[in-house]
């Protein structure tokens, strides 16, 4: 009975009671080199949040073909739609408020996680 008990409580923490527990899926990762082309669009305005950072560096590589060493080329921001949902990804991810700071002087390198889970993509943000 004991035994019985023990293995019910085990597969109810691991999410085995009553279904899977869904995991959020890891689309893909990436590095990129923010340099000072990457804090100015294409009007030359100086960008002021990081998803701006983010979109027009990915927009660089993608769109524009200006790439500095560091910078790996993803496959989910080559979709200018893709792009346009940096915002809404990374006020769903996560990025400390330090390393916002640090990506917003530039010259930084950052890692880029990019994950589907159920209340949609999202992006984790980490600056070296």
């Amino acid at each position: 009975m004991r035994r019985g008990i023990l293995a019910a409580a085990l597969a109810a923490g691991l999410g085995l009671a009553g279904g899977a527990a869904r995991a959020d899926d890891l689309i893909e990762t990436y590095n990129a080199y923010i340099g000072q082309d990457d804090l100015y669009n294409s009007g030359n305005q100086r960008l002021r949040e990081p998803w701006q950072v983010i979109r027009q560096d990915r927009a660089n590589v993608h769109r524009f073909g200006i790439r500095q060493p560091g910078d790996d080329v993803d496959g989910f921001f080559g979709s200018a739609r893709n792009r346009e949902l940096a915002e809404r990804m990374i006020r769903r991810g996560r990025i400390e408020r330090s390393a916002a700071r640090r990506l917003l002087q530039g010259d930084v390198r950052v890692y880029v996680e990019i994950w589907r889970g159920p209340g949609g993509d999202y992006l984790n943000i980490t600056v070296d």
